[in-house]
């Protein structure tokens, strides 16, 4: 029996998850396809409620549904409470458990760029749903402050008031982007976080840095969540001046092994994921 599995989105046509995941069930010997489902709102419920079936593993969740799958789940892992909302559905003998995996995503990504986390002060460019999977990987890493800084400064206030329910120890502040505080919150930074959409390839910001390097000191570590280019502009100024910096793409794969890992209880073949994955990216386009 082929087992089910694939990622859940509207669009999801962009997604090279099928690609570097598939690579992963096929180098690990597994009888399983994983597709792309781009469903519309309506069709939600009804397809996450087949998943419950014994050829299905689970899947994963997209923009614009990892808000609403969580309402159709048994049950939640803590990533996934804490964060309020699900990357990865695991089907249980018709038990469909919710995770976040992007949470350990971004902490293996970093780890593995060589930053640890923990005693730092970290600040978040952007306060979406990145942002908050972000913020919790780094608090339960250790970070000693978090800076959360957001074109508009309600709804970065609204993402410190829901991660002070359970970050004791963690000095928590947020700000506009446009606030005098914001120069040095910068300046006495030791990680930054680019959480927003600003440079992704094909969109209206393509090409552009959202964050000004020379605010930052020189040792300040660089992360951009975006995936696509695998190089973004940010992060290669970041390099360019010297220092450490990290792409999206790692995280988009460490995320996705996670997941892999959840369903098949088996590790996963991350090189093999990672070099499908840059393959997706620098060959097909996507």
């Amino acid at each position: 029996m082929t087992l089910r599995v694939g990622v859940i989105g509207h669009p999801v046509a962009h997604s090279i998850s099928p690609r570097f995941q598939q690579a992963g069930f096929d180098a690990s010997g597994l009888d399983a396809r994983y597709d792309a489902w781009d469903l519309e709102p309506a069709e939600l419920e009804g397809f996450i409620d087949d998943l419950r079936r014994e050829d299905a593993l689970g899947a994963n969740i997209t923009i614009p549904y990892k808000e609403a799958a969580l309402r159709h789940m048994d049950g939640l892992h803590e990533t996934a409470r804490f964060v309020g909302a699900i990357n990865t559905i695991v089907n249980n003998d018709g038990h469909l458990q919710g995770y976040n995996t992007d949470v350990t995503g971004f902490q293996r990504s970093l780890a593995e760029a060589g930053f640890d986390p923990a005693g730092a002060r970290a600040v978040l460019w952007g306060a979406g749903g990145a942002a908050r999977a972000v913020a919790w990987a780094l608090i339960w890493r250790g970070v000693e402050s978090l800076t959360i800084i957001n074109r508009t400064g309600v709804r970065g206030g609204r993402l410190r008031h829901d991660l002070a329910s359970a970050s004791a120890g963690v000095s928590l502040r947020s700000m506009g982007a446009d606030e005098d505080a914001v120069a040095d919150a910068l300046l006495s930074c030791d990680l930054v976080v680019q959480c927003t959409s600003v440079g992704l390839h094909g969109s209206a910001t393509d090409g552009q840095i959202p964050i000004d390097l020379a605010k930052l000191s020189n040792e300040a570590f660089v992360a951009d969540l975006i995936a696509n280019p695998v190089e973004t502009p940010l992060v290669k100024a970041a390099r360019a001046s010297g220092r450490g910096a990290l792409g999206g793409l790692p995280m988009l794969v460490y995320q996705g092994a996670a997941a892999f890992e959840l369903w098949t209880e088996r590790e996963a073949p991350v090189e093999v994921m990672l070099a499908e994955a840059e393959a997706a990216m620098t060959g097909s386009g996507v």
